[in-house]
């Protein structure tokens, strides 16, 4: 059973939801979850917040704490995470630097948070991946459904 089934299986055994707040990994922890059947009872859905806009009008993220912080931060994947646990029991974020570029400070390539709330609890966690973009993406989802599952005490 991979880990993505496995999640599914002990959302539904808890009668616990998800929703997803996106940045880096662009909706693929909601890909990953959607791929296993019967998904849809335990993922209420997912937003790819890419821009600071959208983290701040549709999750909620402070524009305050985005200037302070900046959008890669622990301080923005907490309040993704409350943002996003508006939406289901529990809320999952990540942000974070996929690949170099415009923008991205050297070195922090791979330099990811993932943030996970449940009601008034958040925590924040963080990474530094290694190789390339698509790899980064995918050792960050799934890192966040890593979080998930220890979350519920499935790890």
């Amino acid at each position: 059973m991979n880990r993505s089934e496995k999640l599914v299986k002990a959302l539904k055994k808890r009668n616990l939801t998800v929703f997803t707040a996106e940045s880096c990994t662009g909706g693929l922890i909601a890909k990953k979850i959607t791929d296993v059947p019967g998904a849809s009872a335990v993922l209420n859905g997912g937003i790819v917040s890419y821009t600071n806009a959208i983290k701040s009008g549709l999750l909620h993220v402070k524009k305050r704490t985005l200037a302070r912080y900046t959008a890669v931060s622990p301080q923005v994947a907490e309040e993704m995470a409350l943002g996003a646990a508006k939406f289901g029991d529990i809320g999952v974020s990540v942000t974070g630097y996929a690949s170099g570029g415009d923008g991205v400070p050297d070195g922090c390539t791979g330099l990811v948070f993932i943030g996970i709330a449940q009601e008034d609890m958040v925590t924040t966690e963080k990474y530094l991946f290694s190789g390339t973009r698509s790899e980064i993406r995918e050792q960050a989802a799934d890192a966040a459904i890593d979080i998930i599952l220890k979350h519920i005490g499935e790890q």
